[in-house]
């Protein structure tokens, strides 16, 4: 399995509708990719390492798929879709990491 991890670094002049990029562009994300997605999750910062400091991160969304080749494929044929829309909630210059899920384990 692996996760494809979208960040938008925190900066005092950026902007980020969270609104939008819930109720639209996530629905219309997970609609184009499809069944290449597994899961889905979107972070949301609030504090960074102590309560007085800002999150490194505005949002961090995760998609989880089987591969790397099954992202790819759904990803591609709707790349300017997505990206295009990327105006609409945020200037924030994305930052995109592929990652091997090597545990993901939950306490019992």
């Amino acid at each position: 399995m692996v996760k494809v991890s979208i960040f938008y670094p925190s900066s005092p002049e950026s902007h980020f509708d969270v609104d939008y990029y819930l109720n639209t562009h996530m629905p219309l994300a997970i609609g184009l990719l499809g069944s290449a997605v597994k899961a889905v999750s979107v972070d949301i910062g609030i504090l960074g390492g102590t309560p007085q400091q800002q999150p490194p991160f505005t949002a961090i969304c995760n998609f989880t798929c089987d591969t790397v080749e099954a992202f790819t494929s759904a990803f591609l044929p709707h790349a300017d879709v997505l990206q295009n829309d990327i105006p609409k909630y945020t200037n924030i210059a994305p930052v995109i990491q592929v990652s091997e899920i090597r545990m993901d384990k939950r306490p019992d």
